[in-house]
């Protein structure tokens, strides 16, 4: 994904696409190790493509970007 394409995502949706994501990266991983993975590119798109969510969630969090309509309006901090 874009940061364009994620950056129109709301809150809720980030978070569900990350789960999806770091299930699919598990997955690879498991291919990998089974020596039955096709193209090893994947792993390296999918490792950036959560660096990325992860990114979104935490401008959300520090104030930097605003939740869109539709969303969570509370953002839970991590750090208490």
């Amino acid at each position: 994904m874009k940061m364009l394409e994620i950056g129109n995502l709301s809150v809720d949706e980030v978070e569900r696409v990350l789960e999806e994501t770091k299930e699919a990266y598990a997955n690879l991983r498991f291919q990998k190790a089974s020596h039955q993975l096709d193209n090893p590119v994947k792993l390296r798109y999918l490792r950036k493509d959560i660096a990325r969510l992860k990114t979104v969630l935490k401008e959300y969090e520090l104030g930097i970007r605003k939740p869109k309509v539709g969303s969570r309006q509370k953002i839970e901090k991590v750090k208490e």
